[in-house]
């Protein structure tokens, strides 16, 4: 597969996270919708209000399937409005779904809803994850240790918190400044709430410093953790200048130090992705808005092969080339 498919064109799906479970790929997008809102910085155009989990077991000839609604805003207690991007992870018999939704009162927590199935439905808690905030997570496992990267500046309301507290307001830093780092936090053995408090995931540049946030290549939304050949890779989108990006390192944690571009600009203000392995290929799932004429609130998800060098370095894919 050279070439990246659209997966599922019939209706608007982005931020794929993707997970292999019971021998299939399982895809966890947001449901992009038309909502009238208009566009502003705090990305109140993307109103989302429910998930859908699709499966697929082929991935060069395979039928996808759509499993429908799985969660719904109104079917959580504590919701206010926007469900963004959401992962979902597997222990002892259960899938968990972890979804950012901001509270009644605007502020974005991380909420988790449980499944005995991986497509669904699932069924949320009654309230969302004690000392959660911001958005976008990702779950990496590794023998039976659940870790959640997550976390987003802007509308993601990151720049809101400086070591797990609320600030009284939002601090940018300055370009010259070292940027906010994404969030990592070991789950508790009940995959419900944190097991410790969450650290910073630090991306450092050769030198050993870490990204400023004048960097183009900066975190801003988008955590995603795989592992290959024993070393660990942290990819990212680095929202305002459009990029997926990835930084390795020798554990979970980090530091991770910067190693390039996965994915350059699409069509459409976000880049958004998840990377999986699948029957001996690793894969890069992502999204742009050419379908929709380059409405950014209105995205599709794709596919392509995504490879790497002798030295495990991934190949830089263009995403602006017709793939399709």
């Amino acid at each position: 597969m050279n070439k990246a498919k659209y997966l599922f064109p019939s209706d608007y799906m982005a931020d794929p996270s993707v997970h292999v479970f019971e021998g299939k790929i399982y895809i966890y997008p947001s449901h992009d919708r038309e909502s009238g809102i208009e566009e502003n910085d705090n990305g109140d155009h993307f109103d989302m209000n429910d998930y859908h989990v699709f499966s697929l077991d082929d991935m060069e000839n395979g039928e996808i399937t759509d499993h429908g609604v799985v969660l719904s805003v109104k079917d959580i207690p504590w919701s206010g409005r926007q469900l963004w991007d959401c992962d979902v992870a597997f222990k002892n018999g259960k899938y968990y779904m972890y979804f950012p939704l901001k509270d009644k009162n605007d502020i974005f927590r991380i909420g988790v809803a449980v499944s005995d199935k991986p497509y669904g439905p699932f069924i949320p808690e009654k309230h969302p994850m004690l000392g959660s905030y911001s958005i976008d997570p990702c779950i990496f496992e590794e023998n039976g240790k659940h870790y959640m990267y997550f976390g987003g500046i802007w509308g993601g309301q990151l720049q809101r918190y400086r070591n797990n507290k609320a600030l009284e307001s939002a601090i940018i830093p300055n370009d010259d400044e070292p940027a906010i780092p994404s969030k990592v936090a070991l789950l508790g053995d009940d995959m419900l709430e944190f097991g410790e408090e969450p650290k910073d995931v630090l991306i450092l540049d050769e030198s050993g410093n870490p990204l400023l946030h004048g960097d183009k290549h900066r975190f801003f939304e988008a955590s995603w953790m795989h592992k290959y050949n024993d070393k660990y890779y942290f990819s990212y989108s680095t929202g305002d200048t459009h990029l997926i990006c990835y930084a390795t390192g020798d554990n979970p944690y980090g530091p991770f130090t910067f190693q390039g571009e996965i994915l350059t600009p699409v069509v459409g203000w976000t880049t958004h992705h998840s990377i999986a392995e699948f029957k001996g290929k690793w894969y890069l799932f992502f999204h742009d808005s050419v379908p929709s004429e380059g409405k950014t609130w209105l995205r599709s998800m794709k596919v392509i092969e995504l490879e790497y060098d002798s030295d495990g370095k991934i190949k830089t894919i263009e995403g602006l080339e017709d793939h399709q």
